[in-house]
């Protein structure tokens, strides 16, 4: 029997392998790199089934193009003359609109929720590994009145849909945050998200994964692919041909690139994000956004995560200094306790988040083809989905009926 060929070794790629090898599947897993350090490994590690509204939604048009005058915005698209981006912005416009972000909404809701109780399963079956998932919520914490308008209209719109959510005033803040002043106006608690640490998850599985006889064949370039009819029989690299029997494209950012080299549209642009670790001092405990800026706060008892932006960025992998000034400057803004120096260009982490102009990932069998699968575009969303999606993707490729309705990220949407 051939084996089934994941192409792509972030998080999602992991996970698709793991419901993979449940089912008894011989899989052999592709990936650019020496998969050591990747989107998967540095971001903020946040499960946020709270997060229901796609990144293409009416109010990110006028901020972003306020943005686009500062290099230190939370969201950024570098002007430049590219087609691809000029397509991509197109439809990201055509996507923010009132209508399509309630079309997205449930669809984002049940895969959010489908994969925490994956993770609350997950960490059950494998009390082993490190992952320490943190079930302690997520605070969006505002400084303006714009802001608090904001946050508290989603509160309100978060409960229409079944989701918890605490409005809390700046006397509260302190009970959540004893050890520091957070300067905040006031803030939203969601008790429902947790927060891990993205590197050790992603470790440990893919130890657990090699132990289990799934291979990797890493540093390895996709030059294209060998059809027969509706099928993909082979891919083709660098390394040399590999014939299959059925194939996922969890590629990333990179995905859109192995979609034309099989001829069907798959919009994607690299939204590039960075983050660095901090000795946690005085203690910060809650996992936070600071709202205005968009930093992400992660605690991992002595140290601490911060970052966040979203650059639009292709997939060109330079670090642009003033993308990480503006994540450390809101640093003492919001903790002017908090002792924070500048990292060192060795200590700033990057990647690039695959961004679909809807903010909705694709996930499902690829136009035209029985046997190639697809499951990217999460945007920043990669950990908080990448159980439901992996699991999705298995039951797809089992041929199995999916654990919730996947419509809404069907993949040849653009074709």
């Amino acid at each position: 029997m051939k084996p089934t060929l994941i192409i792509g070794g972030g998080i999602v790629g992991l996970f698709t392998a793991y419901f993979l090898q449940k089912e008894g599947v011989e899989v052999t897993l592709i990936d650019r790199t020496d998969l050591k350090d990747n989107c998967s490994t540095g971001n903020a590690g946040m499960i946020v089934p709270s997060h229901i509204i796609p990144l293409a939604a009416p109010g990110m048009i006028t901020k972003g193009i306020s943005w686009m005058f500062s290099s230190k915005s939370p969201f950024y698209i570098h002007p430049r003359l590219d087609l691809k981006l000029a397509q991509w912005c197109l439809l990201f416009f055509k996507a923010a609109t009132p209508g399509q972000v309630s079309k997205a909404i449930p669809y984002l809701k049940n895969i959010s929720l489908l994969s925490k109780a994956l993770y609350q399963e997950f960490r059950q079956e494998h009390p082993e590994s490190s992952i320490a998932l943190v079930e302690k919520g997520l605070l969006m914490a505002y400084q303006t009145e714009a802001m608090e308008k904001e946050e508290v209209e989603f509160a309100h719109l978060a409960r229409k849909y079944g989701l918890e959510a605490e409005i809390l005033m700046t006397e509260d803040l302190k009970r959540i945050e004893p050890k520091l002043n957070l300067k905040a106006r006031g803030a939203v608690l969601f008790p429902g998200d947790a927060h891990l640490d993205p590197g050790a998850l992603y470790s440990f599985l893919k130890s657990y994964l090699e132990k289990k006889g799934v291979k990797f064949l890493t540093e390895t370039q996709v030059l294209g692919f060998e059809k027969g009819g509706t099928k993909v029989v082979a891919v083709l690299t660098d390394k040399g041909k590999m014939e299959t029997e059925k194939i996922l494209l969890c590629g990333g950012s990179w995905s859109g690139e192995l979609a034309r080299m099989l001829n069907f549209s798959l919009p994607m642009m690299g939204g590039k994000g960075y983050s660095f670790i901090q000795k946690n001092q005085p203690e910060i405990q809650q996992a936070t956004i600071l709202t205005e800026q968009k930093v992400a706060v992660s605690p991992y008892g002595e140290t601490v995560r911060f970052g966040g932006t979203m650059e639009i960025a292709g997939t060109n992998q330079s670090i642009n200094k003033n993308r990480v000034k503006g994540i450390f400057e809101a640093i003492n803004r919001y903790y002017p306790d908090f002792q924070a120096t500048f990292p060192e260009d060795n200590q700033i982490w990057k990647g690039l988040r695959p961004c679909s102009p809807d903010g909705l990932p694709y996930i499902g069998f690829a136009p035209g083809y029985s046997n190639v699968l697809v499951g990217s575009g999460h945007s920043m969303m990669g950990i908080s989905l990448a159980p439901g999606t992996g699991k999705i993707l298995a039951e797809l490729h089992q041929q199995k009926d999916t654990s919730m309705e996947i419509k809404g990220f069907e993949v040849g949407r653009y074709n």
